[in-house]
């Protein structure tokens, strides 16, 4: 992995992070002026923009992209690779609606899953309630078939599928019929995580890697967001991520999670916030100081451990 940073300044919330630019390079963006137009989803003509704002010859950097609201940028971020990679997606979410919109922070996972050179995607830390009964009836089920697409909740409980076709998959074990399906998934709570990550690691058929991180995959003591609290520890994150090092050859990452306070001159937009984002979030009762610095904490931890 390249040892600089890149940053991708939508909303300011990794400028903010003084101790990064004190500590490392990093080549910044600017991208600020359309951030509001991009975050939670974007349209094709804006993507397009993006895309061309990219340089190919720092695409192994990390790349910080903000808040999570930009997650869907990492789908531009993989689209630059030409050959076999494994996408491994540490997420409280698992983006991969078969919604509208097409270019949306809840459906990257299924844009990214265009690229034929995905060979696999392993989802960590999934727990939100998007993989719940009804909820699941939304998500891109078929990309579960061969195990292309693995999910391995932090916590969860099990979920009921109706009149969906539920494959065989190697992160769950199914029962029921076409009519209705019961999935119980293989929970990471009640496993030793790095043992059990080093399993999944040495299964991939590339030991080329990219690695997307939304750290609402973390408790709040570690990643102080503007979506909920995960249920990984920073510690079993930076495990797993050591492990990822030390056996596969990294070819990229993104990381966003940082908190910025969500503006949409869109009113369409900024009635679906309300409703998509939870509401008495941590990070909102806190001063500005003490958000920046848990998160830029996190984030000096999580470059030294990769680069």
């Amino acid at each position: 992995m390249n040892k600089s940073i890149r940053i991708l300044n939508f909303d300011d919330s990794i400028i903010k992070q003084k101790k990064i630019f004190l500590q490392y390079q990093a080549q910044i963006i600017d991208l600020e002026k359309i951030g509001p137009a991009i975050r939670l989803w974007m349209n094709g003509a804006l993507r397009k923009e993006i895309a061309e704002r990219l340089h190919l010859e720092v695409r192994n950097s990390i790349t910080f992209i903000g808040s999570g609201d930009f997650h869907h940028i990492s789908s531009i971020l993989t689209s630059q690779f030409q050959e076999p990679f494994s996408l491994i997606v540490f997420d409280y979410h698992p983006d991969w609606d078969i919604l509208p919109p097409r270019y949306g922070c809840g459906s990257w996972v299924r844009e990214a899953f265009r690229s034929n050179f995905i060979s696999k995607c392993l989802l960590i830390g999934v727990s939100s309630s998007d993989i719940s009964t009804w909820s699941i009836q939304s998500g891109n089920l078929a990309s579960l078939k061969n195990s292309r697409l693995e999910i391995y909740p932090h916590t969860h409980e099990p979920t009921q599928v109706f009149l969906e076709k539920v494959p065989e998959n190697n992160s769950y074990k199914r029962e029921g019929s076409f009519i209705s399906s019961r999935i119980f998934w293989n929970q990471l709570k009640d496993k030793n995580i790095p043992e059990f990550f080093l399993s999944l690691i040495k299964s991939l058929s590339t030991k080329n890697v990219y690695i997307s991180l939304d750290k609402d995959c973390l408790k709040s003591e570690a990643s102080l967001t503007n979506w909920e609290e995960g249920k990984l520890s920073l510690d079993e994150l930076l495990a797993m991520l050591k492990i990822i090092k030390n056996n596969c050859e990294i070819v990229g990452m993104d990381i966003c999670g940082d908190y910025s306070k969500a503006y949409f001159p869109n009113k369409l937009k900024a009635l679906i916030s309300r409703f998509d984002h939870p509401r008495n979030v941590a990070a909102e009762k806190l001063p500005e100081c003490v958000v920046t610095s848990t998160n830029e904490t996190t984030n000096l931890k999580l470059i030294e451990t990769l680069i």
